[in-house]
């Protein structure tokens, strides 16, 4: 398979910073007068940028910024950093076009307080970019963003940009993986910019080896942000050689838009694990690259025990535990395709075919199997989907936590381990932990919090945002 982005013409960088240069307010009138003197009409950016192959970040606008005012005060949370404004906070919302330049102004006094953009369709009806009256939504602002989340992952991941020959061949000539250890600075999977966590609102990229995905959060941040754009800075600044655009709705296709993809099946390294993320079809991006540490924590604990890895996807924490020297993984999933890459997974990473059994079934179904055969398990990992996409489905969703975490616990060997995980935005984790109460009792078992773990560092939220520390981690010890 190989699949090509249209190519863009030629630079001219002089011509680009110029234009900058006039288009910033730093220009002189005078001199701005001068340059627009004989009826010659400044190009808008969108021209520029087509003559030069210099592409905007954000997609240029010929419209001023709306301005939004908030029917209460949220004043203080905005500046501490809270980024979003939701519909019933604001007194109107103008019928502008999703992505619309924005401006909000507080309660009392219309005094600005951020500048971001406007969905006037989505709950989420602003969400703010900067709240430093000095910033102006342009390249300038976007590309110090983009710095300082770049300058992150290149501390966390050991300066992962610098890299020789394709992700294919490091695959192909990593060491042996019961060498890897020591060596952490093996990972080629990693999130680059994370939403609003990096001050980079609706925009996702994620890095796996030499392919990059960039996915937006809906129209409005499809809008606001040109990917185009965005894949030509990740071509020269990351060194990877092709970028696919994934959509929010899943009925659109995934497409290159820069570079060439060779393979759907793009390989990565993770502490040395091998593993592929399909770019175009799989879940998430590809892969979900938040459960990296916590793989990293059961692949330690999973020596000599036999381990469980319940909706296991494509086998992420069964290729953890395995190269973690357990005696026996056995994954489950619903999905048939998904297990099939789990039992190539375990075959990348040269592991014995006898200590890994790959079942596509229900999970529920497998688990009420399993207690009637009086299987148990040393290790159990339960990685659901989200089972509370949204604020209403909440209390069926508690219900149905209690019952999975129930019935993997009942079979849990005595003093094992039980790994359970929520990816909801909704559920806090004290109503977690909860959860994880209730189910212990049910299953008449008791047991120890060992760890308690959201998102790793390449997951960043605002301080301010709860909502985007979505994801739970509870290692538990069973007595």
């Amino acid at each position: 398979m190989k699949t090509s982005a249209p190519c863009h013409p030629g630079k001219n960088h002089a011509l680009s910073h110029c234009f900058d240069f006039w288009a910033s307010g730093s220009c002189h009138p005078r001199l701005r007068e001068r340059l627009c003197a004989k009826d010659v009409r400044p190009l808008a950016r969108w021209e520029i940028s087509c003559q030069t192959g210099v592409m905007s970040l954000i997609r240029p606008v010929d419209r001023p910024p709306v301005h939004l005012r908030l029917a209460r005060d949220l004043s203080r949370s905005i500046r501490r950093g809270h980024p979003w404004v939701y519909a019933e906070s604001l007194r109107e919302i103008p019928k502008v076009p999703a992505g619309s330049r924005a401006v909000l102004l507080d309660y009392k006094h219309n005094r600005e307080i951020a500048k971001g953009y406007v969905d006037p369709n989505s709950p989420i009806a602003f969400r703010a970019c900067t709240s430093d009256e000095k910033d102006r939504l342009d390249d300038r602002w976007a590309r110090r963003q983009f710095d300082r989340a770049y300058r992150l992952r290149k501390a966390l991941f050991r300066n992962p940009f610098s890299r020789d020959g394709s992700a294919r061949d490091q695959i192909e000539g990593a060491a042996p993986v019961d060498d890897i250890a020591g060596r952490p600075n093996l990972t080629t999977g990693f999130r680059l910019f994370h939403g609003e966590g990096d001050g980079l609102p609706g925009l996702v990229v994620d890095v796996y080896g030499d392919v990059a995905v960039i996915k937006l959060d809906g129209p409005a941040a499809t809008t606001f942000w040109q990917a185009e754009g965005i894949a030509e800075w990740l071509m020269q600044a990351t060194r990877v050689k092709a970028v696919v655009q994934r959509e929010r709705d899943r009925g659109k296709e995934a497409r290159v838009i820069a570079g060439e993809l060779t393979e759907a099946a793009v390989p990565f390294l993770e502490y040395g694990l091998k593993f592929t993320a399909d770019v175009l079809h799989g879940q998430k991006t590809g892969f979900f690259l938040d459960q990296r540490e916590n793989r990293a924590l059961i692949r330690k604990l999973s020596y000599n025990r036999r381990v469980l890895n319940l909706f296991s996807y494509t086998g992420g924490f069964s290729i953890a535990a395995g190269v973690g020297g357990a005696q026996h993984v056995t994954s489950v999933d619903v999905a048939e395709p998904a297990i099939e890459v789990a039992r190539q997974h375990w075959e990348l990473n040269e592991l014995p075919a006898s200590q890994h059994e790959a079942i596509a079934a229900d999970v529920f179904d497998f688990l009420a199997e399993a207690k009637k055969a009086g299987h148990r398990w040393e290790v159990m990992v339960v990685d659901p989907p989200s089972f509370a996409p949204s604020q209403e489905s909440l209390t069926r969703a508690i219900a149905s936590y209690e019952r999975l975490f129930g019935m993997a616990a009942e079979l849990v060997s005595a003093s094992g381990l039980l790994a359970v995980a929520s990816c909801s935005s909704h559920l806090r984790d004290q109503q977690f932990l909860e959860i994880c109460e209730e189910s212990l009792s049910a299953a008449r078992r008791r047991g120890r919090i060992l760890t308690f773990n959201g998102p790793p560092a390449d997951h960043p939220a605002p301080l301010a945002l709860r909502e985007f520390r979505y994801l739970k981690f509870a290692l538990m010890q069973l007595d």
